[in-house]
């Protein structure tokens, strides 16, 4: 599907991307890790053709500078920060699915999954929306599109947890058929994404292995948690986490797989108003009926 061999770029005098060579086949689901400056996006960007490079790229054996439009047909990008478009909402949906093949009713159903109201901000320009709004926009362009590669940039970092649980939902439903690549400066929040671990460390592959165990893509964690006293500012969090309070002091709800070592840094902020805290893989059976996590 890709590869990339003695792929070297150099911006501001200085190497960004030093002989890199790398190849994924079909399927695969990637995490490309590293530190602010490691090469991430510059080699997201040579894989788009939007720079020159020095060396090959070929994706599904086409060369994305020379052969740009038959290249891409079948990607989709969400980048880590938001182009400023000033057209229109609408305008920009209706620009992608034409030039994608795409369905404009695709893109508004990702775009509803991600609890993103089309309908209220079509007619504003897109570099108006707040970040999170411009993030689901992106990912419902990006996956509302025939696609068999996602390039996928700190694709989550703007979003609300409902969001990014939705989104992890919806990159769950591609897992068998699309080739991923999703950058991230931390591994743990997207281990359960996928089935290969690829670092940069200044411009080289430090570390290219797979993953034993791809973990919770698509996997659900049923939450209970008991707080001593009322806390305005831990319940505004629990709510944007989708926690309910059933009772007085207990918190009930769900958190997406990926996203459960998240949540506990969350609960770690709040070690001295939780009490307990009880995650368990899969849903409980009050919640299956719609009714909430039974208590345990």
């Amino acid at each position: 599907m890709i590869a990339l061999k003695g792929l070297t770029k150099s911006l501001g005098g200085g190497r960004v991307l030093d002989a890199v060579d790398l190849t994924v086949p079909a399927g695969q689901r990637i995490a490309l890790i590293g530190s602010n400056g490691a090469g991430k996006t510059t080699l997201f960007r040579c894989l788009l053709g939007e720079y020159t490079y020095e060396g090959s790229v070929r994706i599904d054996g086409r060369d994305p500078r020379a052969e740009r439009t038959q290249a891409l047909r079948l990607v989709g990008f969400v980048p880590q920060i938001a182009p400023r478009l000033e057209m229109p909402v609408a305008a920009l949906i209706r620009y992608v699915a034409e030039v994608s093949g795409a369905d404009i009713g695709d893109i508004g159903a990702v775009a509803e999954r991600l609890s993103l109201d089309i309908d209220g901000v079509r007619k504003r320009p897109f570099v108006r929306l707040s970040g999170g709004m411009k993030q689901k926009l992106l990912i419902a362009l990006a996956l509302g599109r025939p696609t068999r590669l996602l390039i996928l940039d700190e694709p989550a970092a703007n979003l609300d947890p409902a969001a990014r649980g939705a989104f992890f939902d919806l990159l769950a439903a591609r897992a068998d058929d699309t080739t991923m690549l999703i950058s991230s400066h931390r591994i743990d929040e997207i281990a359960s994404l996928v089935n290969r671990v690829v670092e940069l460390e200044r411009g080289r592959v430090a570390l290219d292995d797979t993953v034993a165990d791809a973990g919770a893509l698509g996997s659900v964690f049923s939450v209970r948690l008991e707080t001593v006293r009322a806390e305005p500012s831990f319940a505004r969090t629990a709510h944007d986490w989708g926690l309910r309070e059933t009772r007085a002091g207990e918190w009930s709800g769900t958190v997406a797989g990926p996203d459960r070592l998240r949540f506990l840094g969350f609960v770690a902020r709040h070690s001295g108003l939780v009490r307990a805290v009880h995650l368990v893989e899969g849903l409980g059976e009050h919640e299956r009926s719609g009714h909430g996590v039974a208590a345990t």
